[in-house]
């Protein structure tokens, strides 16, 4: 609705962020006099290339018992429903995500049909990426929360009709003209991407149908951005749950016929329905400022978003997706099956870095308001604070994987064309990509602290860079010898040594955490995870039945984590529920 004018006839003013829960995105914040910061910058200032100054702290002192505006709301229990209802539909996007990795491995196997959908499967997992996850929502989210802010405090017209009006045609028309070139494009995409794939023309066959996804996942992008700034979280949310249900609805409906282009088809299928879940919340939330937005005058013209914070963002995120290039193309040249390894351990394994940076995803718009108010010792506590809970949270997770590895990839995956010499190999590769899983945390939750004051900065593409080139050229040195090993080990040092660089980077460029402090919080987890995997390995390999395997390996490795890190006084063992109902700014349910 529209602003309303106080009795002392000031317009009120919305306090708190926009939070992005469980789809992977930030959000941004944009409030008060912070609000302008949000994209580009202050006006008349230039940032340079290299580094990120913190702005000045607000002169206004803040009356005496008035609250902060970080305080939580008075309600807890709606702001735990609104994080229990959001995490709850982005973990069944998760599970059916799951389930649709064991449907493919049911119905086709880990073979030359799999490795071909695999290739076209690498449009879909960049455009999430660049469209949904950590390429546009950096850039939509804060802007659309500083017009939000604008619009309650009585900008003329409608912002966020203005902005929508402003950026909407034009995403659009990028959007289309991707799609097509990657059609177009498709036989060359192929050959650059997997130059020894048996049967190229099944990829390209797939890559045309795994091509129309970019439409579907930019409007859907586009749509969870103004959602989330509006405060609406469930449509959002539930988009990964009906994009799944497409893929493994086709893939069961038509692989009979269509083979695994089916599976092509179901991206396709998804991607709308991605669109079609958010539609309605989407039209209410612009109808509703419809009426207010023509009683008043005509929005007066806005500057454009910053190029330099959209150049550095996509590209950031374009850099850190094409591990999965790499991957592909290495292992193109080894046999049949070995690029499905790669894939089916990868999204496995990755299961504890999703759900540990959950919390950072909620916590991103504390940590943007504190520096938008120049509060950089609020902003580096919450940052500090959330390294340790999810480190702690990932450690465990990769510990648990380490140890029961074969055990997992038995029961998920162990039927149908997936045969038993499928899952000896996926397990070691899994273990493999364990030991990268806390550089890859640690990545997803330091570059929002990079991003978050809406200020671009080329350090985390050169961090991304440097773990990209040490990938590669560890990949092609041991892929000779070690074949699908060997690429899990490059993914896993390539994407520390970034982590490292990202840490290294945080004083001058970011927030300014206290980096030593950091490291040894972050060795006591490591060394409770390397004790609870070794005896969490030795309790399942002692048991036949692979469900009591995982029963006893993983009550070992969780066991004997949670009493080492008592022991060694673990920060972030704390429980994280508390902290994360603590700090949830405001939200509602719709």
């Amino acid at each position: 609705m529209a602003a309303r004018p106080t009795r002392a006839g000031k317009v009120a003013s919305p306090t708190g962020s926009g939070v992005a829960v469980g789809s992977g995105s930030g959000s941004g914040s944009g409030s008060g006099s912070g609000s302008r910061d949000a994209v580009g910058g202050r006006p008349g200032s230039r940032v340079g290339a290299g580094s990120v100054p913190l702005p000045a702290a607000r002169t206004a002192p803040r009356a005496s018992g008035a609250p902060r505006s970080d305080e939580p709301p008075s309600s807890n229990r709606f702001l735990a429903k609104a994080a229990l209802v959001t995490v709850a539909l982005s973990i069944a996007g998760a599970l059916l995500g799951l389930g649709r990795d064991q449907a493919l491995a049911h119905l086709f196997g880990a073979g030359t049909e799999t490795d071909a959908f695999l290739v076209a499967w690498t449009v879909p997992e960049f455009a999430s990426t660049l469209l949904i996850e950590d390429g546009l929502a950096f850039i939509l989210i804060p802007a659309f929360s500083m017009a939000i802010a604008r619009r309650a405090q009585g900008a003329a017209g409608d912002p966020v009709r203005a902005l929508v009006a402003s950026t909407l045609p034009r995403l659009s028309f990028a959007f289309v003209a991707a799609c097509a070139l990657l059609i177009a494009g498709a036989p060359y995409l192929v050959e650059g991407l997997a130059p020894g794939l048996p049967d190229p023309q099944l990829a390209v066959d797939c890559t045309w149908l795994t091509a129309t996804c970019v439409l579907g996942f930019g409007f859907a992008g586009y749509c969870s951005a103004v959602l989330r700034a509006h405060r609406r979280f469930v449509a959002p949310a539930v988009i990964y749950v009906a994009y799944n249900t497409g893929i493994i609805t086709a893939m069961f409906v038509l692989g009979g016929h269509w083979g695994v282009r089916s599976a092509a088809l179901g991206v396709a299928v998804g991607s709308a329905l991605m669109v079609a879940v958010q539609a309605p919340s989407l039209w209410r939330q612009l109808r509703r400022r419809e009426m207010a937005a023509d009683d008043v005058g005509v929005e007066e013209p806005r500057p454009p978003m910053d190029l330099s914070l959209v150049s550095t963002v996509l590209l950031f995120a374009l850099c850190r997706q094409s591990q999965v290039l790499i991957e592909r193309f290495l292992a193109s040249s080894l046999p049949a099956g070995a690029i499905s390894h790669l894939n089916y351990a990868q999204k496995v394994a990755q299961m504890p870095m999703v759900l540990s940076l959950m919390l950072c995803t909620v916590t991103f718009p504390v940590v943007a308001q504190a520096i938008a108010e120049g509060d950089t010792e609020r902003a580096r506590d919450r940052v500090e604070r959330d390294l340790a809970l999810v480190s702690c949270t990932v450690l465990l997770g990769a510990a648990v994987v380490f140890a029961c590895a074969p055990q997992m990839i038995q029961l998920l995956f162990q039927r149908g064309a997936f045969a038993a010499h499928d899952t000896a190999a996926t397990a070691s590769v899994m273990r493999v990509y364990a030991l990268g899983l806390l550089g890859h945390t640690l990545v997803g939750a330091l570059v929002r602290s990079y991003f978050c004051g809406g200020r671009p900065t080329w350090y985390p593409l050169f961090a991304m860079t440097v773990g990209i080139i040490a990938t590669s050229w560890i990949g092609a040195l041991t892929v000779g010898s070690w074949g699908v090993l060997g690429i899990a080990a490059a993914n896993a040092l390539g994407i520390t040594v970034s982590a490292a660089l990202l840490l290294y980077g945080m004083g001058p460029r970011s927030v300014p955490i206290r980096t030593r402090k950091v490291l040894v919080e972050l060795s006591r987890p490591v060394r409770a995870a390397v004790a609870a995997a070794a005896v969490g390995g030795l309790c399942a390999n002692r048991v036949d039945s692979p469900v009591l395997a995982l029963l006893a390996g993983g009550t070992a490795t969780t066991g004997v984590f949670a009493l080492l890190a008592w022991a060694l006084g673990v920060q972030g063992f704390a429980p994280a529920l508390r902290s994360l109902t603590q700090r949830l700014p405001h939200a509602r349910i719709r």
